[in-house]
Parts: C-alpha cells; structure tokens; sequence
C-alpha cells in the first residue's frame, strides 16, 4: 500500500482519508500502515446493514409483549442518528435496548433478528475508532463513502462476473482482461502501448510531421 501511494505521486507526510468496510483483515491493514492517514469506516455498509435490520424487523409479526414493529424501526433509525453524527455510544445502547425487547419471544423470525442486531453491535465495537461524524464530513465536501469506488469496479467487472452470460471471463485470464478494461476506461491504454512498444510512438510522430 506504500508502495502504491507512493507511486500515485502521494508523500509520506501527505494526510491519506482510508475507507474500508471494517473487515478484519482491511483493519489490521489500515492499523499497519502506522499514522499515515486517517481511518474512516465507510458510512454505505453501516446503511445497507442497518437498512437490512429495518427490513427484517418489519417482516416481524406484532406482539403483545413487546413495542410495535413501528417503534422498533423508530429505534433503529435513532441509533443511525447516532451514527450519522459521529456518536457511536449512544447508538450501541440503543441498538443493545431494541435485543432486550426482541429477546422476550424465542419466534424464528425473532431470532434471526437477534443474532443479525448481535452481529452489527459486534461490527460497531470493533470498527468504533473509524466512526466518524459523517453529517459534518458530508457537509463540507469530505468522503465518508467507497460506494463510487465500487460503482467503478462494478463498471470494470460489467456484467461478466456479476451474472452469468454466455462470454463470461475466466478467473485465469481475468486479471489481464480487467487491467485492459481499465486502462481503456483511464484513456490510458494508447500511452501503455507506446511505453511497451516506443516504436509505435516514434512511426506516429512520423506520421504526424508527413501529415
């Protein structure tokens, strides 16, 4: 990773923004890299996590021994308040509040409920040093998302690997069809030849001056 910053024209005393999606083994990445930069987590898979709680507590049937699905959502979208500013301890007591009350019924829908909201809790103590207050980054222009990063991949890949189509690339030859792929969509591809080929270069500078 230095070595590629470094190659991208990015000092050593430059202040590197990392975003990652608070995996493990990207943390231990970032953690590596010493005090180069600074570590945010990225605010697209804290939504799309608590936007697939939100969904599965809306599949809940109603109960009387608990809130209505209605609060437990209220709930929910009170500790993505939380995080949105920046402030992830209020937050993990709301969202520990909301497993106390989906722990009264031992339901299958509930449970899975239960151990997906465990599991985010779990996700949010981990990653709780890379919990920025994203509404004031946001405010003034700074990244708190990768999500056009993977909009890009997504553009590189196309729908070769997404879905299955009658050309689709073969693991073993991907990496060479993806480096083309995006050196056509850098406009880079003309210069990469050159560099590999300078005669190229040289026959259209001929071909430049005869014209």
């Amino acid at each position: 990773m230095l070595a590629f910053l470094a190659q991208e024209g990015v000092g050593a005393d430059q202040p590197v923004t990392f975003l990652s999606d608070g995996g493990d083994t990207v943390r231990r990445a970032q953690l590596d890299l010493g005090d180069c930069g600074e570590r945010v987590l990225d605010w697209f898979h804290v939504a799309m996590r608590v936007q697939n709680l939100e969904q599965m507590i809306k599949g809940l049937p109603d109960r009387d021994e608990r809130r209505s699905v209605d609060a437990l959502v209220d709930g929910l979208r009170g500790a993505k308040w939380h995080l949105w500013h920046g402030c992830p301890y209020p937050a993990l007591q709301r969202l520990e509040s909301l497993g106390w009350e989906l722990a009264t019924d031992g339901s299958p829908e509930e449970a899975r409920l239960l151990a997906k909201l465990e599991e985010f809790v779990g996700y949010l103590e981990n990653n709780q040093r890379f919990i920025v207050n994203y509404g004031d980054r946001y405010r003034h222009g700074e990244p708190i998302t990768s999500s056009f990063v993977e909009s890009a991949v997504n553009q590189v890949v196309s729908k070769r690997f997404v879905k299955r189509q009658q050309m689709a690339w073969r693991p073993a030859h991907a990496q060479g069809l993806l480096q083309v792929r995006t050196a056509v969509l850098n406009e880079q591809l003309r210069s990469c030849f050159e560099r590999w080929y300078p005669a190229l270069a040289v026959n259209d500078h001929a071909h430049a001056i005869a014209g």
